[in-house]
């Protein structure tokens, strides 16, 4: 090792033990490592040295300030490619460059007011469905379920223009099969290869298979037909590189970023709108504050994306919730590709450098009483307190998540619609949630919610 390298475990088995712990409990290790060795960790894993950075400061170095050091673990993107092909979340250098470049209109401000219209659609129609149950009574239900289905017929309809109807459940499984398969290959030390029969390999390239053959589908009909239907889709299909060689994306390339787009869009947010249904379930006075807030802006019309800004309440829920359970609990691993200082350390090339979002938003250094649930810490004069850094959901940076406005307005308008029919609190017999860290932060066998209407 290093002259200079961070305390952290040490062992003579090039840190299995250390691999092992990970996968029996990532989020707690990674806290406890926190807790004993403080915001700069260094260890060995593998064949690799591997530092592990919690301060605000530090987080803005690797993503910010020197993120031309880096790149994503080619062994992680390895995995993440079986399903998303070359796509933006892949892709590295030049060739990134060109696809972001590409990319970024779809997420443009004068798209949003069109994708807030589908996206209102689609939750009121859930809450159509919701109700005409609660006729019956009380609804019990897994609203981590729930709100796969409902944002999974959002990116749906906003990227591909379409209905996926009676497909939704098939469609939800195959992804959630993805995402526990994925876990476990990307905590693994090695990758076994597929013609290996290890427990879950057909279970998983028939999900892959699934979702590839929907998503070609629809790209297949709409060069047929040729229609702009202002969705994500047809931006695709027509983009050019105007600042570049002045070439379009090919079919593939349109598969590959649909693919994630389809993928990261709609179960991260998923997660996230979970999280923030459980806090609001279980502090009710502070859903009463959103009901008021959303009821004096909006009355008994549609929410529309010009009413956001007027929102900032509900805002605050939300990024409360992202903070103390943030879907993307952790940056994609990186790697060094030269020499490059982070923290006053010195770290050599091939070297693995790893952020954790839920350790840092937990920090009481920078969130007093991090574990309860507070949105005024994202009121005007207090967020005006957190340093940069110290909580960044979405990544950050050059690589910073392209859809994060996307996310956050799906899960400001989905809590400002059904707030206002609805009142959410637990189940009973909900016991404590376990967390989950799947490819997003997930309650280890649902969450059960009772939803009731409001008079």
């Amino acid at each position: 090792m290093p002259d200079s390298f961070p305390p952290g475990p040490r062992d003579w088995l090039i840190g299995f033990p250390q691999m092992a712990a990970i996968q029996a409990d990532l989020l707690g290790y990674y806290s406890r490592l926190h807790a004993e060795y403080g915001d700069t960790v260094g260890m060995r894993l593998g064949p690799y040295l591997y530092y592990i950075f919690y301060h605000p400061e530090q987080v803005h170095e690797v993503l910010v300030t020197k993120a031309k050091h880096f790149i994503r673990m080619p062994r992680v993107m390895g995995i993440m490619s079986q399903w998303n092909g070359k796509s933006l979340l892949i892709s590295e250098g030049e060739t990134w460059r060109k696809q972001r470049r590409m990319s970024t209109p779809a997420f443009s401000p004068r798209r949003f007011g069109g994708y807030a219209a589908a996206m209102v659609e689609q939750i009121e129609g859930q809450g159509n469905e919701w109700e005409s149950q609660l006729s019956r009574g009380p609804l019990e239900l897994d609203i981590d379920q729930a709100m796969i289905e409902l944002t999974m017929r959002i990116i749906a309809r906003t990227i591909f223009g379409a209905d996926l109807g009676d497909r939704t459940k098939a469609i939800a499984e195959a992804v959630k099969i993805i995402s526990e398969i994925g876990t476990y290959e990307l905590g693994s030390m090695f990758t076994l290869p597929d013609w290996i029969p290890w427990p879950g390999r057909l279970d998983k390239w028939g999900s892959v298979k699934l979702l590839d053959e929907t998503i070609r589908g629809f790209i297949k009909e709409r060069r047929a037909s040729g229609e702009d239907r202002g969705d994500l889709l047809s931006m695709l299909l027509k983009v050019v590189d105007e600042e570049g060689d002045g070439t379009g994306m090919t079919d593939e390339q349109v598969r590959d970023e649909s693919m994630t787009f389809f993928l990261a869009g709609h179960d991260t947010t998923a997660s996230g709108l979970t999280w923030v249904w459980y806090n609001l379930a279980q502090h009710p006075e502070i859903a009463e504050r959103v009901c008021e807030e959303v009821k004096r802006v909006v009355g008994d019309r549609r929410v529309t994306y010009d009413d956001l800004e007027q929102l900032p309440f509900t805002e605050q829920c939300v990024k409360e919730s992202l903070r103390i359970y943030p879907p993307a609990y952790a940056v994609f691993m990186r790697e060094t590709i030269d020499e490059v200082e982070i923290g006053g350390y010195k770290i050599p090339p091939q070297s693995l450098v790893h952020l954790l979002q839920f350790v840092t938003h937990r920090d009481p250094r920078w969130f007093p009483e991090p574990e309860r649930f507070d949105p005024d810490r994202f009121g005007p004069e207090r967020a005006a307190q957190i340093p940069p850094y110290a909580f960044y959901p979405f990544g950050g940076g050059p690589r910073v998540c392209i859809g994060q406005s996307f996310a956050m307005t799906e899960m400001i308008l989905a809590v400002a619609t059904h707030i206002r029919r609805f009142r959410f609190s637990l189940a009973p017999g909900q016991g404590k949630v376990e967390l989950v860290p799947h490819l997003s932060l997930r309650p280890k066998g649902g969450l059960r919610l009772r939803i009731e209407g409001r008079k």
